[in-house]
């Protein structure tokens, strides 16, 4: 049955959402509407289950996180609409007949859907349009904008009857995409928690993962880990347990690679793993030797990634550009690669021949919340994506603002196709090494990722897990009690 509570929670040993996160969002979103478009209401559609193609059977269910963000729903099937006159909130719910029952529970009373998202107003979904004429509005105010991420456009609101009524798809989407970018107390709060719980998660992997597991058994053990002691059901991605060679796979763990290798003594593993707290998601990054020591090669690549990702943490403020940052990480590593052998020259000329997108070919990072690339990366009026090598893979190229949430993300890797493209062209390939290079094939990757808000002066990481050689060989080796990252 649903809590009656007004807040959102899987059980006493995890978070209380409290429905005030939703409506300091709604009430956000009022404060700019209002000046663009005062006779208006708000209509939003959240997301509807889908079969797993012609079967019987559905994908399980996420809401839609524009939705998410406004309502905090956790139902299939609805629709909300928020009066921009009067701020009220309606929710609007399906209409189910009474055999629904016998398969999925009791019915649920509107009364107590109101109680437990606390809005003004609650419906059936088949009420839209009479409450619609109701308000007698002049707009209805529409979703719909292209995710810079995927590409793909929000889904807007249909119902039937809509074409009665004058609606505008143009003014919503820059102003509510914004918003998200900017996190509430609220929403830190909540990130904070997951992030946490994922990060326990990591630990608890790190200390399992032997010789004799193959990666999706990690893989599993994460999951269970988050779901069991967090109450986090869903991962906020696809994990990413990449071991020995698979480390340079970016995006490893794909239905053609389903984490299916065994781990090998001697090589590193990859995680990527974060998980999801009603929409909030965590991406959390860690690189690791199966027996516990790092080789002398595995650390000099490792020690190159973790001090770049230090000097970010660092160097990032409020009023910093984020390719800024993507730079220095990138001038950091490529240091550290020539003073390990692997790279030769001025390393202010190996920026300018791309070097460093040979073994960084992604982005620093994204904008971290109820996706885990979330949105707001390239909207109108904002920095444009650049155009060079690794820089254009930025999700963001925006300057950083206080309470932002973003990922902090360096890696090295040694991918064949990119050290054959660099090695056979002339303007790169006098900075390359290749007898050393070649000691490296078949290394795979290191990345090291971390959660981190932006603070009025400052950065603060919240992700907690052994980032130092000597803290992760301690960890594993059962030295560490924990303390420090609880």
């Amino acid at each position: 049955m649903p809590d009656t509570t007004g807040k959102l929670s899987m059980g006493p040993h995890t978070y209380e959402i409290s429905n005030i996160l939703y409506q300091t969002n709604r009430k956000r979103l009022l404060e700019k509407l209002r000046k663009v478009s005062e006779d208006s209401v708000v209509v939003l559609q959240g997301g509807c289950e889908l079969p797993l193609y012609d079967s019987d059977i559905n994908y399980i269910f996420i809401q839609e996180s524009y939705f998410c963000w406004c309502f905090g729903v956790t139902e299939a099937g609805c629709y909300g609409i928020i009066d921009i006159v009067t701020g009220n909130a309606h929710l609007f719910f399906p209409r189910y007949p009474q055999e629904y029952a016998v398969w999925m529970g009791p019915l649920t009373p509107l009364e107590t859907f109101k109680k437990k998202y606390n809005v003004e107003y609650v419906h059936y979904v088949d009420q839209i349009q009479t409450v619609l004429q109701e308000l007698n509005r002049k707009k209805l105010l529409t979703l719909t904008g292209r995710n810079s991420d995927s590409g793909l456009d929000a889904k807007e609101a249909t119902f039937e009857g809509i074409d009665k009524f004058n609606v505008d798809n143009k003014t919503l989407f820059p102003i509510i995409a914004n918003l998200r970018v900017i996190k509430t107390e609220h929403e830190i709060e909540v990130i904070k928690y997951v992030v946490g719980v994922s990060s326990a998660a990591h630990r608890h992997v790190m200390r399992i993962a032997k010789d004799c597991l193959y990666e999706y058994q990690c893989e599993s053990e994460f999951l269970h880990y988050c779901y069991k002691n967090g109450g986090c059901r869903h991962a906020a991605y696809t994990c990413i347990c990449g071991s020995g060679i698979n480390g340079a796979v970016l995006h490893y763990g794909h239905a053609g690679c389903p984490n299916d290798y065994k781990l090998k003594n001697g090589t590193l593993c990859l995680f990527d793993m974060g998980a999801d707290y009603f929409g909030y998601a965590a991406d959390v990054t860690v690189t690791f030797p199966v027996n516990g020591k790092f080789t002398p090669q595995q650390k000099i690549v490792y020690e190159a990634v973790l001090k770049a990702n230090e000097a970010v943490i660092k160097a990032g403020k409020p009023g910093v550009p984020w390719p800024e940052l993507h730079i220095l990480a990138n001038k950091i590593l490529l240091e550290e690669l020539k003073k390990g052998g692997l790279l030769k020259g001025s390393v202010d000329e190996m920026l300018e021949a791309d070097i460093a997108a040979v073994f960084q070919p992604h982005g620093l990072g994204h904008f971290l919340g109820l996706d885990t690339h979330d949105v707001g990366g390239y909207l109108d009026g904002y920095p444009a994506r650049p155009i060079r090598p690794g820089l254009k893979s930025l999700r963001t190229a925006r300057v950083l603002e206080k309470n932002m949430v973003v990922t902090v993300e360096p890696g090295c890797y040694f991918i064949d196709c990119l050290l054959n493209e660099a090695l056979a062209d002339p303007k790169k390939s006098k900075f390359l090494v290749p007898e050393v290079l070649k000691t490296y094939r078949g290394f795979g990757g290191v990345r090291i990722e971390d959660d981190v808000l932006v603070t009025e002066d400052g950065i603060e990481c919240l992700s907690k897990v052994p980032r130092t050689v000597q803290e992760i060989e301690d960890w594993i080796a059962g030295k560490d009690d924990g303390e420090k990252y609880a």
